[in-house]
């Protein structure tokens, strides 16, 4: 306040300068000190959109997996963005590309594959269909499709496999060679995709990914599940699995192996791979480098997610294997296998496949197994027939040890009466006891007098039971198998659907346990020798062991039956020899 009469030295439009200048300064300072802070927005777990809550399992965290993280999450926001020009198409729509081996559908929304088609093979649907490696309805339930791109940002992916890209190519349906390229921009994210489509399974993909101009890193995945859908027995998701090559070693991921996305953090990939996909028992989508690139290149992630199917018409979650492959370097070139694991393709390509077919642990029996039926096949047009041969040959050549067999058991016949008599002797001492030991001994000499050795005229079984299992998984999961045809029999791959096989099979090998002479002398062990047949059959009927494997058993016991024939007319049994007196204890 002034005195009263004095003049007041502040006009009016002083006073309103000094408090704009106040103001000004204390909204500054409020700005510096106390104000919000501009929202950042998080880097987000790679994630489709709408992705179900993924099933929990016990699964190793990605974290715990020898090789390690090789990316960290890329800064994408310049601080004076360039102008981009938005690149957008109006309306959904499909273009078709097909060569004699697949027909592929590609969405222009999200430049993702809705449908590839294997020309050659069939599901297991009734009718058959062709054979389509992808899932809609998982896709849909997990908003993820096949050739979808993996981003570090969660926003950004859900955009750039949302957005409706422009194509350009010579037409909706296209015959390979083609060429496809589609274009997609919001102004700041620009997408585009160049697909390469020839006359082999392999398609070349070239992604590139920019953000205010800058470029980002890219994954390339295959989402939705793989594989054929239409199988029952295992269930589908019991046969689909990720998977990575290593410095040439594989590494397989069922869905029990399998993290969710909440388990692999933002920008984390696992280096030095040779070639990373996922399959199921016939089938692959295996994601290569670059023809030019060197081995150990490729960069992986694999997760799962869930979705929801009917079990017995209760809702049940499902899990769906998801893998995405990158590389270190921009933009992303990648070949891109989709096809059959047959044998002698995947061996052909570069880095080899072939070791994708597993043969399991009898895998020194099984694959050459596996390689004589395939050089007999090209003789023998038929797979069944092929099968027989095979029979007919190791059958052969297992002849010699046939008779050995056979000559070992019939002087296991010839001295049975002595061996009995010993045993009725000590029968009433326990198996501690040790007279039991006298006993052992006794039959021993008995063996070695007569030079028969005890396990001789088991030893031509024996073998054979190493060469059923080797045949058995030889059969089950090579390609060549599936669907193919002998006589009744529609798919040598699984069981026969009517049980004739497991029952001619039972029959003749119990025929040809009648024809051999029985070196058993317990009741208990003859009526088991009679009930294996039974048994044989029964599983054969129950479990979903190939029917390739029923014609092998079937043919090799009719070649018994022949061969035991023979053996009874030119060698006969001889008379039993008395039983020794043994000495009273």
């Amino acid at each position: 306040m002034t005195a009263p009469g004095q003049k007041d030295k502040f006009t009016p439009e002083l006073r309103i300068l000094v408090a704009s200048l106040l103001s000004f300064g204390v909204i500054i300072l409020w700005a510096k000190f106390f104000g919000p802070k501009p929202p950042v927005q998080p880097m987000q777990a790679n994630r489709p959109a709408q992705t179900a809550t993924a099933t929990p399992g016990p699964a190793t965290s990605p974290a715990a997996n020898p090789s390690p993280a090789t990316a960290a999450p890329t800064t994408i926001a310049p601080r004076k963005p360039p102008n981009v020009a938005v690149r957008n198409d109006s309306q959904e729509r499909t273009i078709i590309v097909e060569n004699n081996l697949y027909r592929v559908e590609i969405s222009n929304r999200g430049a993702v594959v809705k449908s590839w088609q294997l020309k050659n093979y069939k599901d297991d649907a009734k009718p058959q269909r062709v054979l389509d490696v992808v899932h809609p309805d998982a896709s849909q339930q997990t908003g993820g499709w096949p050739f979808s791109v993996v981003l570090d940002d969660e926003q950004l992916q859900n955009a750039a496999n949302a957005g409706l890209y422009q194509i350009s190519s010579d037409g909706t349906d296209l015959r390979a060679p083609a060429d496809v390229d589609l274009t997609w921009s919001d102004g700041h994210l620009e997408m585009t995709k160049h697909f390469h489509f020839d006359h082999t399974y392999v398609v070349r993909v070239e992604t590139s990914v920019k953000f205010n101009g800058n470029p980002i890193k890219a994954g390339l995945a295959w989402l939705g599940g793989f594989g054929d859908l239409t199988v029952t027995n295992p269930a589908p998701v019991e046969t689909v699995m990720t998977y990575y090559s290593e410095g040439g070693k594989i590494s397989t991921f069922l869905h029990k192996k399998l993290d969710g996305l909440d388990k692999w953090g933002p920008g984390l990939w696992q280096g030095g791979k040779d070639f990373v996909g996922i399959e199921d028992r016939y089938f692959t989508a295996a994601f290569l480098p670059a023809n030019s690139a060197a081995p150990g290149t490729l960069e992986t992630r694999y997760w799962k997610a869930s979705r929801t199917v009917k079990v017995e018409g209760q809702d049940t979650l499902e899990p769906v294997p998801q893998v995405a492959a990158a590389t270190s370097t921009q933009p992303l070139a990648l070949r891109v296998y989709v096809g059959p694991k047959d044998y002698d393709d995947l061996k052909k390509m570069n880095p080899p496949l072939h070791g994708l077919i597993s043969f399991g642990w009898l895998e020194f029996i099984a694959e050459p197994l596996f390689h004589g039926l395939k050089w007999l096949h090209h003789y023998i047009p038929n797979w069944g027939w092929a099968i027989v041969v095979l029979t007919l040959v190791i059958n052969m050549l297992l002849f010699p040890l046939r008779i050995s067999s056979y000559k070992t058991t019939l002087k296991m016949q010839r001295v049975a009466p002595e061996i009995k008599a010993i045993q009725e002797k000590y029968k009433k001492y326990s198996m501690r006891d040790p007279r039991k030991a006298e006993m052992n001994k006794e039959i021993m000499a008995i063996y070695s007098r007569e030079g028969i050795n005890p396990v001789g005229g088991c030893f031509q079984m024996f073998l054979q039971m190493p060469v059923w299992f080797g045949l058995n998984t030889a059969l089950r999961y090579a390609i060549e198998m599936r669907h193919a045809t002998w006589l009744w029999i529609t798919d040598l791959s699984s069981k026969d659907p009517y049980y004739v096989l497991p029952v001619l099979m039972g029959a003749s090998m119990y025929l040809v346990s009648k024809m051999t002479p029985m070196t058993a002398t317990d009741p208990q062990q003859q009526a088991m020798m009679k009930i294996m047949p039974i048994t044989m059959a029964g599983i054969f009927m129950i479990s979903p062991i190939s029917s390739g494997l029923a014609v092998y058993i079937l043919t090799s016991s009719v070649v018994g039956i022949a061969q035991q024939w023979y053996l009874n007319r030119t060698h006969p049994v001889p008379a039993s020899a008395k039983p020794a007196r043994g000495k009273k204890s």
